[in-house]
């Protein structure tokens, strides 16, 4: 009964395009916000923000990044890792390598020198798809893992390839704690995904769904497919490069190149298969399903005080991924956040049933 449009009328575009229509939605969003920013950093414990929170918000964000890319403009992918590898990497150099650079400008450069190998690697896009692009995709994957391995400068010369992140500061912040971290992550995290929804409703949102449909029939109406299916590869790069120097610095804070390898370009691939291809909320919930499920198993574990072996719980974590994407790409292609669609579809309908 309470999550209803009666009397919420749009006299203007501005209400008619606005991002969360609803007042309730608005409402829960505003919370959300508050929660999570001044709430949880002060009641969450170590674990809790350092484990589970700041971990999840960084796969979120590289499953924002690759469902731009796979999800909107219909771009097949398994390079996702590679590319958090260049961004990591990379915001690593412009630090070491410029004395004094802020750490925020390291991240966008590092960004940045993603999309670049990103807009690299999808130059084959304008000639094939679907298998072959993911294919490609693919060596790009393999490529760069050998080449920060083989090469010891993207590593300053580490005997073991191993990197560390220096010290972090932002506006004269030292961010040393858990909370500090998790505040960081957080921030950065609801700018990009607020960036994000505000370019899948845009212009190119549109030409890289269109794209998507049947690019033949965008570039008949005029759509560039080499510029759309270009920017695609370019901002789910650094999105992906943005997620890997925030994995590498705020997360672990040591990290070798075997980190981004081709299981976290697969786990990356299964969020936005079991959240929702083609939706920001998608992103979030394949991340939370993927962070929490390790996590519950544990528990079930806990309860049979040791008679369930830790191997065995391992394996029925790779079992139920694996079945509940065979589940999701049968039943519910659009994955969680098609079910949570639907679910608020028959709450604004309740207790009527048409």
């Amino acid at each position: 009964m309470i999550y209803r449009e009666a009397g919420q009328f749009k006299i203007n575009y501005q209400s008619d395009s606005a991002i969360l229509p609803i007042v309730q939605d608005r409402m829960f969003m505003i919370g959300l916000m508050v929660v999570s920013f001044l709430v949880i950093p002060v009641l969450g414990s170590d674990y809790f923000l350092a484990g589970i929170l700041t971990p999840f918000l960084i796969l979120s964000l590289a499953a924002l990044g690759l469902n731009i890319l796979t999800g909107y403009a219909g771009q097949l992918s398994l390079g996702s890792a590679a590319f958090m590898a260049v961004g990591a990497f990379a915001t690593y150099n412009f630090m070491i390598r410029i004395p004094g650079i802020p750490l925020l400008l390291a991240l966008v450069l590092g960004g940045l020198m993603a999309a670049l190998v990103g807009i690299l690697f999808g130059l084959p896009s304008l000639r094939i798809k679907g298998f072959y692009l993911a294919v490609a995709t693919l060596a790009a994957q393999f490529f760069i893992e050998w080449a920060l391995t083989k090469f010891g400068w993207f590593t300053n010369y580490s005997s073991s390839g191993v990197i560390s992140a220096p010290e972090m500061q932002v506006f004269g912040i030292v961010i040393d704690s858990a909370a500090k971290k998790y505040l960081f992550t957080l921030a950065i995290v609801a700018l990009l995904t607020l960036a994000a929804k505000n370019m899948v409703r845009s212009s190119l949102g549109r030409s890289w769904m269109a794209v998507r449909d049947m690019d033949v029939a965008a570039e008949v109406i005029g759509i560039p497919i080499l510029k759309t299916k270009l920017l695609a590869f370019a901002i789910s790069s650094f999105y992906c490069g943005i997620a890997g120097a925030l994995w590498a610095f705020v997360l672990l804070g040591t990290v070798d190149p075997q980190a981004f390898d081709l299981h976290r370009s697969f786990q990356v691939l299964f969020m936005i298969i079991v959240g929702g291809v083609g939706s920001i909320l998608g992103s979030y919930l394949g991340a939370a399903f993927i962070v929490l499920l390790p996590i519950v198993l544990n528990l079930i574990g806990q309860l049979f005080h040791g008679a369930v072996s830790t191997q065995f719980l391992s394996n029925m974590e790779m079992m139920l991924f694996g079945g509940l994407i065979i589940f999701f790409l049968i039943v519910e292609p659009l994955g969680l956040a098609r079910l949570w669609q639907i679910a608020k579809e028959k709450l604004r309908m309740w207790p009527f049933p048409h």
